[in-house]
This record gives structure tokens, C-alpha cells and sequence, in this order.
């Protein structure tokens, strides 16, 4: 999301912020990863960078988050990385197998399920929504699936409300049900009347879920293992209902860190109910692997006709404000890095922050998270430089690598600080 009041994390689907712009207690994440600071850009055609690639972690863990992974698939090999613990409490070590909370990366999975049904010619891309969920939706006969999928409904954000996370503090385990995200939405204004405009809306997709479940009969969970993960083998791969219970080969918890007093303060959110809020928009639970392999299969039309792959890229501009150059398609995200264009999604939950990006054809690939998210109310220079570390080296400098182009020296000087982190945030 990118709503202006308490624009700080969830599900807001802006990780792949590409063209955007402390201490650790008790881990000892940052001895883990040793880096050379004189590290030159990666040269094109040289491969994944490794010490580069050290460099970023140790950026991002001094940033806050007490855990990062990467996966990056240059085409020709698979580079992996973990750094700092899974736990602070037990200190078990973070590695690149464990699972974690995907975020707005389940868009592109709910995106799919509809362009699913579009070949079973059981909905239609720019039929009303009225015509799906009669009454539910003001404006609804004006307002296609279409626009849902792409932002263009104009639909206020459930999680733009300023109370929204203020309330989830207070009562961290609620499962919020579809209609009281929807009443949290429709009590504001719509941000522009349908199709005049973009904005990030959580919204929207809730409402895609509603009509796969009322269409199919089946709810999303099943949907996602039946339709995705089943077909790809995607094994540590599911859809949180409402918690992450099947926690596989390792599960990665989620941190939210407080930095105003100059001492981040944590608190694991691992067992909130990610599903009980985020729902179709942002409740998947994955692993590097899978999430690689997913959206190569999207991108190759795995999961749906070529047709849909088709409507799936065929994007509408980002609004003015929003801190990525490219556009927004069906649930995908085309993103004009200063390496390259790049193709994904990404995510934001209370704790996680993840990337996956890929090339146009599928063939490489790469993956991040980062185990801590801003939870501060107003901006300050710790979470300044959390986005600074995460939106430059998580980001772009994998999104290079896995492209095999030169990192620009500018993004290098905001990897390590010596530019300041000033307006990076989202």
C-alpha cells in the first residue's frame, strides 16, 4: 500500500521499490556477515557478487531487521544467503530454507486464481463487480475486475484508515472477516471515481478473494493449493488461515521494530493471525525456492493461457507519487530498475519485507526477505535508514545482480549510508 497516514508497512505491496528516490540486541547478526566496504560494482557478465552480496546483508541487519535471506538466479547458477537468526529468543540461525510471510506477493497468487477463471470463462476482466458481489460494492456497476486487479477502482485501502494498526496493536490477535474490512474501506471517500486514477488498494483484493470464493465455492486456502501450489510442487507454499501453522523446514519470524529513543525495540509478531487482515491480499506463507519457482511459472503462462499472460503485463503508470518507475498490471508489477526492466511483486506484513523479482521471460529470478518492519508512528532517522538499507541493497542491488549489470555508484553510496536516508521512505 502507499496510503499517506501510517504509510509504514503492511501489505502495501511497494517492496519492489526499486527507482525509489542501532543496534541489534541480543543477535549477533552483525558479526555474521563480514563485507569489504571498498567493494567495487559487480561487473556485467561476472555473476552474482558474493562479497557484494555479504555487503547487502550486513547493511540491512545494522538497519534493524535481526534476519535476511536472498536467493538470486542469474540464469546460469543459484546464489543464496542468510544472515543473522530466525529467533531472537532461541538465537537459531536464519537460513535461506525457511519460511516466510510473503506479504502483497499474494496479489500476484490471487491474480492468477481470477485469470484462472477468465479461461474457464467463468468471470470476465471487464465485467462490473456488481455483477459478482451484487450490493456489496458502492459504485459497483461502475467498477470491473479489471480495475480491481490493477488499482484503477478507486477504492479506498482498509489499511490507509488511520485507526487501522493503531486498533491491531491494541487487540494483535483479531481476525478481521471480509466485511469488517470492507466497512473500515467504504467509510471514506473513494480516492478518484473508477478508472481516473491509480492507487495502491488492499481493498481491491479482498474483494477479488470474495468473488473467487463465491464463484468457485471453495475458499482461498483451498484455491491456493489446489490451482498453484499443488500443480507447481510448491511444498512449503500456503495461505494462512488465519495463522502459520505449517511452519516446514523453518519458519522465519516476523519482527516489528520501534526506533524512536534511538534503541530499536522488537516485538515477534509471528504468531498474529496474518490471514485474519490481510487475506487475498497478502496471507501467503513461502519459501525463497518456492516463490522463485512460482513466479517463473507465471511469467513462462504455467498456470493460465498465454492469452492471460498477456493481460497480466499489460500495465497502467504508477501515480506521481509512487516511489517505483514503471506500471501495474493484473497483480504484477513492471519495475524500470537502473539495471533493467524487472518483473514481480512484493510484500510488507507487520514483521517481513520481501522482494521477487524476475526477468521478462522467467528464466532468472530473485528473492529476498528481511525479518523486521518499521512500526513507528512518525518517521525518524531509524526507520530512514531501514528503507534506505532495504529499498538500496535489497532491492536494487539484487535486482543488478540477477540482471549481471554494473551497480551505479550512487547506489552503492545509499547502501552504505553515505548519502542521506532523507525522503526514502514510503
Amino acid at each position: 500500500m502507499t496510503n499517506k497516514t501510517k504509510n509504514r508497512a503492511i501489505v502495501r505491496g511497494t517492496a519492489l521499490a526499486l527507482a525509489a528516490s542501532v543496534a541489534l540486541t541480543g543477535t549477533g547478526a552483525t558479526a555474521a556477515v563480514a563485507a569489504d566496504r571498498a567493494q567495487q560494482p559487480v561487473t556485467g557478465g561476472s555473476g552474482v557478487n558474493d562479497a557484494l552480496q555479504r555487503e547487502v546483508a550486513r547493511h540491512v541487519l545494522d538497519a534493524g531487521p535481526p534476519g535476511y535471506l536472498a536467493r538470486i538466479d542469474d540464469g546460469r547458477r543459484v546464489h543464496t544467503l542468510a544472515a543473522g537468526v530466525a529467533d531472537r529468543r532461541t538465537g537459531r540461525p536464519l537460513t535461506v530454507r525457511d519460511q516466510f510471510e510473503a506479504g502483497s506477493n499474494t496479489k500476484t497468487f490471487t491474480a492468477v486464481l481470477i485469470l484462472q477463471q477468465v479461461d474457464r470463462g467463468r468471470i470476465s476482466l471487464d465485467a462490473p463487480v456488481e455483477r459478482y458481489l451484487p450490493g456489496v460494492v458502492p459504485n459497483g456497476a461502475n467498477i470491473t475486475v479489471r480495475m480491481l486487479l490493477n488499482h484503477t477502482s478507486g477504492l479506498f485501502s482498509y489499511t490507509g484508515d488511520p485507526d487501522f494498526f493503531v486498533d491491531m496493536e491494541r487487540d494483535p490477535q483479531h481476525v478481521y472477516t471480509d466485511a469488517e474490512l470492507l466497512a473500515i474501506a467504504f467509510a471514506h471517500e473513494p480516492y478518484f471515481a473508477p478508472g481516473k486514477g491509480w492507487e495502491y488498494s488492499n481493498t481491491n483484493y479482498t474483494l477479488l478473494g470474495m468473488i473467487l470464493q463465491k464463484q468457485t465455492g471453495k475458499s482461498m486456502p483451498a484455491l491456493v493449493k489446489q490451482r498453484i501450489t499443488g500443480p507447481l510442487g510448491l511444498k512449503h507454499t500456503y495461505y494462512a488461515d488465519p495463522r502459520a501453522t505449517n511452519t516446514g523446514p523453518g519458519y522465519a519470524h516476523g519482527y516489528a521494530i520501534t526506533f524512536a529513543g534511538g534503541t530499536p525495540r522488537y516485538t515477534d509478531t509471528a504468531r498474529w493471525p496474518l490471514g485474519g487482515w490481510a487475506g487475498a491480499a497478502g496471507a501467503v506463507i513461502t519459501t525463497a525456492d518456492d516463490l522463485s519457482r512460482f513466479f517463473s511459472a507465471v511469467l513462462q503462462a504455467k498456470l493460465f493461457s498465454r492469452a492471460q499472460l498477456t493481460q497480466m503485463k499489460t500495465t497502467v503508470p504508477f501515480s506521481a507519487d509512487f516511489p517505483i518507475h514503471g506500471g501495474y498490471g493484473l497483480g504484477l508489477m513492471r519495475t524500470d530498475t537502473p539495471c533493467g526492466t524487472v518483473w514481480g511483486h512484493g510484500g510488507d506484513t507487520m514483521g517481513h519485507h520481501s522482494t521477487a523479482a524476475a526477468t521478462e521471460n522467467g528464466r532468472r529470478t530473485a528473492i529476498t526477505d528481511a525479518t523486521g518492519e518499521p512500526a513507528d508512528l512518525t518517521e525518524n532517522p531509524g526507520v530512514q535508514r531501514y528503507y534506505q538499507a532495504i529499498l538500496f541493497g535489497a532491492d536494487i542491488v539484487t535486482a543488478c545482480q540477477m540482471l549481471g549489470k554494473p551497480v551505479p555508484a550512487e547506489v552503492l553510496a545509499n547502501l552504505r549510508g553515505d548519502t542521506p536516508a532523507t525522503g526514502v521512505t514510503k
